[in-house]
């Protein structure tokens, strides 16, 4: 039985088309940097930097935290443990306000740390993996705030990436 042109035409696209579909979800596939520590064996992933307007930002995993370390591109880059990060999420009108939870530094450094575990993430780390940050207004030593804005492809980056790492940090518990 011979099929005519068309059918045959389309059925070929289709075959193509779900080939590539297929191609597309494996590149969706997490990919974290994973290092071993060679005195502790004890195992952390990160996701590398992410470069936003003004500021990059990696997230890191291992067995005890989950941490998101800024680093500010700017002048005014002083900040310790009064230091805050306002957070402004898609679809939620209100702001999320956080506290710099690393070291006093004058290097830009702002660090959000949470506590790696099973159970149901802090509401911040729920809407880090869930809702996309559209922009954070740091307030360093000097009172002056340092507003960074995420495009879209930084907000799906970093959803995406939040959302790898706390999945994956999961398994490094002990």
């Amino acid at each position: 039985m011979k099929m005519p042109k068309k059918l045959t035409l389309f059925l070929l696209m289709l075959c193509l088309s779900m080939s590539g579909s297929l191609r597309a979800q494996d590149s969706t596939v997490c990919k974290l940097i994973k290092e071993t520590d060679p005195y502790t064996k004890e195992i952390k992933l990160s996701s590398g930097f992410i470069g936003l307007d003004g500021a990059s930002v990696t997230i890191d995993a291992d067995s005890k935290e989950i941490i998101f370390l800024f680093s500010i591109e700017t002048a005014d880059k002083c900040f310790d443990n009064n230091s805050t990060a306002d957070l402004f999420f898609e679809g939620i009108k209100s702001k999320t306000m956080t506290r710099n939870a690393g070291t006093m530094n004058c290097e830009g450094l702002f660090q959000l740390v949470f506590k790696n575990s099973n159970s149901t993430p802090t509401t911040i780390l729920q809407r880090l993996t869930t809702k996309k940050l559209t922009q954070i207004i740091f307030t360093g030593n000097s009172k002056k705030p340092i507003t960074v804005n995420l495009g879209i492809k930084e907000q799906e980056a970093l959803q995406y990436l939040a959302n790898c790492v706390l999945t994956e940090g999961r398994q490094l518990i002990r």
